[in-house]
């Protein structure tokens, strides 16, 4: 008889800057199986947070980091094989970079490049599916890089999965996706769409990493 494979452990981080949909996603991919993967906590750095609803519904463990020197602590005691950020607006210092080094998944809102040879979207190397240059929107927020993607006139908006480094926005890339500009297009239109690609990365890229393990 085959041993199933063990699960991994995940931790996912969450603030009250977004609705929760990412952590929505991992969630139900869990559920459905499609997730080899076991949440040991929901970490959010507020009880406002509107993804911690998915959280209590799925009688997941809730932890609350209000600061962020605290959060290494709360994840030694954790001890996941991953830690998701999906939509933390706090800073994660570098003592938790180095503690989980190719453990920490960042969704980025652009396209992160595999190497750095310049932050000149021409020097990326990363082509959208027409062949045009990618934005990387290296070191820009949601609303701003989605409105970067709109006044620079590209054909393609993109967000990445990434392990978080030392290096700022970079890091070896898990997975990329697209969503094709349209002409009548603002900024909230544009992220609606990219938004439910982003949650579809989300769960294919751990349901390849939960292979890996």
């Amino acid at each position: 008889m085959t041993s199933q494979k063990p699960k991994i452990k995940l931790a996912i981080l969450i603030s009250d800057a977004g609705t929760g949909t990412n952590l929505k996603a991992i969630i139900d991919g869990v559920n459905a199986g499609t997730i080899n993967a076991e949440i040991v906590a929901v970490i959010s750095d507020t009880i406002e947070a509107l993804g911690l609803e998915y959280a209590r519904k799925n009688n997941l463990r809730i932890e609350i980091c209000g600061k962020k020197e605290v959060l290494l602590s709360i994840l030694q005691k954790l001890n996941p094989d991953y830690v998701c950020l999906a939509g933390w607006k706090q800073i994660i210092l570098n003592e938790v970079i180095l503690a989980y080094p190719n453990k920490i998944l960042n969704l980025h809102p652009g396209l992160v490049p595999d190497t750095i040879n310049g932050s000149l979207p021409a020097q990326t190397g990363v082509k959208n599916p027409d062949g045009t240059n990618a934005l990387w929107n290296k070191g820009m927020l949601t609303t701003k890089a989605i409105r970067n993607f709109l006044d620079q006139k590209k054909t393609y908006a993109g967000s990445s999965i990434h392990f978080l480094t030392l290096d700022f926005d970079f890091g070896p890339v898990l997975g990329r996706t697209f969503e094709k500009v349209e002409p009548h297009d603002n900024v909230e239109s544009l992220y609606s769409r990219l938004k439910k690609k982003e949650n579809q990365l989300y769960v294919e890229v751990l349901e390849k990493l939960c292979k890996k393990l």
